[in-house]
Formats: C-alpha cells, sequence, structure tokens
C-alpha cells in the first residue's frame, strides 16, 4: 500500500523525470580496472528515494512552523534563453514548444515521451538535461523546480553533506532537543553558510567526475586502436564530444582533425557544419570513433570520427564563417582551440607532412591567478 500511495503521489506531483546512469568501476585482484557498469536501479531504491524526498520536506516545514528559517536545496526554473533555445531546436526536427508556455517539470516530461524511440530521442534528453539551472543552497525558500517542491532542505544524509548536519542542527535548536544546536551567531550566517556549502558541494562533484573519468581511462588505454559505437554528447567551436555506449567513457575530437574542411559551430543547434559541404556533426548522432590516444592521469580519450556526416539541411541558414564561431584549420586558435587540459602540437608524419597529434596537460605553465 505504501509504495503505491507514494508513487501516486509522485505522479500527481510530477516531477522531472531524469533517470541518469551511474558508472562503477570493478577493481580486479591486481589492482586494475576490470570493468566500468552502470548501476542497477530497482523498485526498491526508487522506493527509498522517495521517502527521503518527504523526509525532506517534513524537515523544511517543520523548522518553518517552529520560525527557524532552514537551509534549503534550490533548484530554480530554466532561465527564459535557455528555453528560447530549446525551442529553436524543437521546430527544426518537427516539435513544438510554445511561446511563453508555462515551464513545468510535467511539459519537459511530455516532451521526453514525444521524443522516446524517435532519431532525436537522445539530443533531446541531452539539451534537457543541459537546460535546467544548476542547484543550490539558500536561506530563501525559491522551491525545487526539478522535485516540483515549494519547500525542500536536505536533511537525510548527515555523514555525507554539511548542508544536512546544518538542518540537523536547526532542528536541534528548533525543538529545544539539547545543547547542540545551530548558535545565534551561525544563525546569521545562513547566507554565507549557504553559499560555501554549495561552493563545496560543486567541488567534490567535480573532484567525482574526475576521478572517475581517470578509473575509465585507465581501462580504456588497453583498447587504443579499437572501435566503438557512441553519441555526440557536446558540441562547440573546438570539436565534438563523444560518449560511449558500452562504458559511458567520454572523449574528444578536435574539429581540425575532422577532416580538411573548415567547420563551423552552429551554437543554437548543437552541431558542426562544414564551411563548403553543408554537412553536419550533430549532439546526440550516432557515431563509430576510434580511439587514438589515452592520458589516464588527466582522465582524457582522444578519438577520430569513421562515421560521415549527415547532409546540409536546407531548411536552416548555415553558421557565419566569419562570424568567429568556427575553429581554424590544423593547429587550435584562440577561436578554436581545443577543450581544457588538451593541447595540440605539431608532429612529422612519415609522409613529412604535418598533423595534429594531442597531448594531455604536458609541460603546461601554469597562470597565477
Amino acid at each position: 500500500a505504501a509504495p503505491r500511495a507514494v508513487g501516486k503521489a509522485r505522479k500527481d506531483r510530477a516531477p522531472l523525470e531524469r533517470d541518469l546512469p551511474e558508472r562503477r568501476a570493478g577493481i580486479g585482484e591486481d589492482g586494475k580496472i576490470a570493468s566500468i557498469t552502470s548501476r542497477e536501479r530497482f523498485d526498491a531504491h526508487k522506493l527509498i528515494e522517495e521517502f527521503m524526498i518527504q523526509a525532506n520536506v517534513c524537515a523544511a516545514e517543520t523548522l518553518e512552523a517552529k520560525k527557524v528559517p532552514p537551509i534549503y536545496r534550490v533548484h530554480e526554473e530554466p532561465s527564459e534563453e535557455k528555453i528560447a533555445q530549446l525551442g529553436t531546436v524543437l521546430g527544426s526536427i518537427g516539435l513544438k514548444w510554445t511561446k511563453g508556455e508555462k515551464v513545468t517539470g510535467r511539459r519537459f516530461n511530455k516532451l521526453l515521451e514525444e521524443a522516446n524511440g524517435s532519431e532525436n530521442e537522445h539530443m533531446i534528453h541531452e539539451m534537457v538535461l543541459r537546460t535546467q539551472s544548476q542547484a543550490r543552497y539558500s536561506p530563501e525558500t525559491l522551491g525545487h523546480f526539478g522535485l516540483n517542491l515549494q519547500r525542500y532542505a536536505h536533511f537525510t544524509s548527515p555523514i555525507r553533506r554539511y548542508a544536512d548536519l546544518i538542518v540537523h542542527r536547526q532542528l536541534i535548536r528548533a525543538l529545544g532537543l539539547g545543547p547542540d544546536g545551530l548558535t545565534d551567531q551561525e544563525m546569521v550566517r545562513l547566507e554565507e553558510i549557504s553559499e560555501h556549502i554549495t561552493m563545496t558541494e560543486r567541488r567534490s562533484m567535480a573532484a567525482e567526475r574526475d576521478a572517475t573519468d581517470r578509473y575509465l581511462a585507465h581501462f580504456m588505454a588497453e583498447h587504443v586502436g579499437a572501435t566503438f559505437a557512441g553519441r555526440i554528447a557536446g558540441v562547440n567551436r573546438a570539436g565534438l564530444f563523444v560518449r560511449l555506449n558500452d562504458t559511458g567513457a567520454d572523449g574528444f575530437i578536435p574539429a581540425a582533425r575532422i577532416s580538411g574542411e573548415y567547420w563551423m559551430h552552429d551554437e543554437a543547434y548543437g552541431a558542426l557544419v562544414g564551411a563548403d559541404s553543408g554537412q553536419r556533426y550533430e549532439m546526440g548522432m550516432p557515431v563509430e570513433v576510434k580511439l587514438l590516444e589515452v592520458a589516464p592521469i588527466q582522465g582524457g580519450l582522444l578519438f577520430s570520427i569513421e562515421t560521415p556526416p549527415r547532409p546540409r539541411r536546407r531548411d536552416l541558414k548555415p553558421p557565419s564563417r566569419n562570424g568567429g564561431r568556427g575553429p581554424r584549420k590544423g593547429n587550435g586558435s584562440k577561436r578554436g582551440g581545443p577543450p581544457p587540459g588538451v593541447r595540440l602540437s605539431k608532429k612529422k608524419s612519415g609522409s613529412g607532412k604535418t598533423k595534429g597529434q594531442a597531448s594531455y596537460g604536458k609541460n603546461k605553465k601554469k597562470k597565477k591567478r
């Protein structure tokens, strides 16, 4: 009965449905990475998560009732600029997002359902994710868009998150449970504390991602020269970011190494467009890539593209070649260099011609900040 009741309440609330896979590295007896898998999520996991959400809501409401302002977990709705960009891309693939339409989790869920099973499914999932604002902590009750909740405070993981510990100490103070409650001096510093724990959370999340990337790079180091199936997960003027289907590993393809053509960044539609041919590499596009180089310490993978681009789209205006959005040919430039941690150097090939070769963070001087 409890699972059904919680499930019905969740359905009525209509939070944004984002089921992102979590990668796990399996380490063998020799200390090497033996496997990369995705963690399975069962109905029991989802039930526990929903109970935790309800406990977080209860903690916030209890503190409000006792006139003790909590530190809220805030997730603001997407900006108008991001929604406008999403609407532009959807219009180009036959889907509609009416200008001025109310932005809700339910509306995003409807869009994801429409995209399921289509050739644009992965692109739309990626774009919906990138449309969202970053969550943060605040003493102001600004709501949680993703969960569709007005009051939400992290309470259920005090051994892992400092924000939860603050809420526990606030509850001790509000309910008179002992001497360990938040002090008057700390209560007046809630905004400062919120900003600090937001910063440290983002820093720890970045560290976790970096560690996972290093595990993946060590695992992939034994497969240099092999080809893999993946999808274009990101596009910028420097090149393409590809995520492999099997492992979820992310790698980079410099635009200068795709072909001899000048590739322009079509930011509005998430694509690289050939200046002469008009052919396109688009976000979400399935591709085959070859692994060229691995930098295990930095967690970097360098690919070459094996899949031809899609044909020119006559219904879309091409990006301006002189608009400063496209990378130059050859070695990177200020307008279109590789991403942080990847440096293209010149190396003589057997024919005497030069070609770009990636090196990851080698001999890189640190700038003082």
